[in-house]
């Protein structure tokens, strides 16, 4: 028995950010668990399959406010010098309601090539008369290629912090008017 999945497009026109029902941030591993933190201040566009996103480094919001104030001195994402982390796409491949997106990421004033996968709702009406999507994201980067390498060491000459961050978002997208 074989399964045949639809190919779609990714919807046409400007889709903007409602963020009140969206959220972005990381987990990457810390000592015997996983570290997360968020991003408050952030953007996010699709516009005529572009997809394209920022958050601002100085939003990072983490349990600790010591610790929010490290996450943005150099030995992480220096928000002085570096005040955004930017996300676009170049390349996003739709089948059923699967999105693998090829695009790049910069984050410290360095750009890598990034691949993303996720999910996309089919466009919905809600209750106020407006048309919206959403879309989840998930990709894993090794922050050592954006000059972030701060670690701790522990007693046995492990690292107290993981290389791999995973990158996430979960967004839903408002149809704009032409």
């Amino acid at each position: 028995m074989s399964t045949i999945t639809e190919t779609k497009a990714v919807p046409a026109g400007t889709w903007g950010l409602d963020k009140v029902h969206s959220a972005t941030g990381f987990a990457v591993d810390y000592l015997a668990g996983t570290f997360q933190g968020s991003f408050s201040d952030y953007s996010a566009e699709l516009k005529d399959g572009v997809l394209s996103g920022s958050a601002k480094v100085a939003s990072v919001q983490v349990p600790e406010p010591n610790l929010a104030g490290h996450l943005q001195s150099p030995d992480f994402f220096d928000a002085e010098r570096h005040p955004e982390i930017t996300f676009v796409t170049k390349d996003i491949r739709r089948e059923g309601n699967d999105l693998a997106i090829e695009g790049e990421i910069t984050i410290k004033g360095h750009t890598e090539p990034v691949a993303i996968k996720g999910v996309i709702t089919d466009p919905i009406a809600d209750p106020y008369g407006n048309e919206r999507l959403g879309v989840k994201l998930e990709t894993a980067i090794d922050r050592t290629k954006f000059g972030v390498s701060w670690n701790n060491p522990l007693p046995s000459g492990d690292s107290a912090l993981a290389n791999e961050v995973r990158l996430l978002a979960d967004l839903q997208l408002v149809k704009q008017e032409a």
